[in-house]
């Protein structure tokens, strides 16, 4: 082969699986996540958070070993989980990181028994390619849930409530939430 041939062969399009992420991944995992944690799209956070989660997280990694994206699930409740810390690297974005984290974390959902999912997002067009819908009421859960989870500490259960104290890091953000195939909205 020329090397003009060689210039103009299409040449195969790098490759990449998402897997359950390990306890040595929590230093890629916070290299992705700096970068928006910076333009103030994602919260930063202390690695000791990320250890202590990582059994939530799923990676996306190329074949030679290259974290390209991060996403975590986190239940909430019984029937509620949600998409957290969706990160691609952003040479890859565009070429279907996220679109795989998320499959695989909605999997996961299911998986768990979970019926709804709920992010918070300035993606919205991404999430809503996903069959996610922006939450139009305050009534995602029932009164007495909603009593329960007032008693978490986690940020993101606050974000979820939309509670007042998360607003200086969750303004603008988008609360969305996705019910599963075969489960009905309540």
């Amino acid at each position: 082969m020329t090397a003009a041939q060689a210039a103009t062969e299409p040449t195969a399009a790098p490759t990449f699986r998402v897997r359950r992420a390990r306890t040595s991944d929590v230093a890629a995992i916070k290299r992705l996540v700096a970068p928006l944690a910076d333009r103030r799209i994602l919260i930063s956070k202390e690695s000791v958070a990320y250890f202590e989660s990582i059994q939530e997280f799923r990676v996306a990694e190329t074949e030679d070993g290259e974290l390209i994206g991060c996403g975590a699930l986190h239940v909430m409740w019984e029937d509620l989980a949600e998409v957290r810390t969706l990160a691609a690297a952003d040479s890859w974005r565009g070429r279907g990181v996220g679109h795989a984290l998320v499959q695989r974390l909605l999997s996961d959902a299911a998986d768990v028994g979970v019926q709804r999912v709920f992010c918070l997002t300035f993606e919205v067009g991404f999430f809503e390619r996903h069959g996610f819908e922006v939450m139009a009421d305050q009534s995602a859960v029932d009164p007495e849930v909603y009593s329960e989870l007032l008693r978490s500490s986690d940020e993101g259960v606050a974000e979820f409530l939309d509670l007042a104290r998360v607003k200086p890091n969750t303004l603008g953000n988008t609360r969305m939430i996705k019910w599963l195939a075969g489960r009905a909205r309540e």
